[in-house]
C-alpha cells in the first residue's frame, strides 16, 4: 500500500478516533482507515472523517443500553 498524505490535524483525528479501540485491534483499525482513503480521489477532512466512522463501526464495541430489567418500571 503506498503511504498516504494526512495533514497534522487529519492524523491527530484519526489517532483521536483509535483510542477507544480495543488496544488488540488498533492496528486492524489503522489499517482499514488506511484501505478506505486508498480508494478516495481527494483526501480532506471530510473523507477522512468517513474513513474513520466507517472503520470504528466494523470495530467498536459499543455498550449494550437497555440491557438492564426494567421490571421496576413495570415494563
Amino acid at each position: 500500500m503506498p503511504p498516504i498524505k494526512l495533514t497534522d490535524d487529519e492524523l491527530s483525528a484519526v489517532m483521536r478516533a483509535a483510542r477507544p479501540i480495543a488496544v488488540d485491534r488498533r492496528d486492524e483499525f489503522l489499517q482499514r482507515v488506511a484501505s478506505n482513503l486508498q480508494d478516495c480521489v481527494e483526501i480532506g477532512p471530510g473523507s477522512v472523517h468517513r474513513a474513520i466512522a466507517e472503520a470504528q463501526k466494523k470495530l467498536m464495541d459499543y455498550p449494550q443500553i437497555g440491557s438492564g430489567s426494567w421490571s421496576k418500571y413495570g415494563g
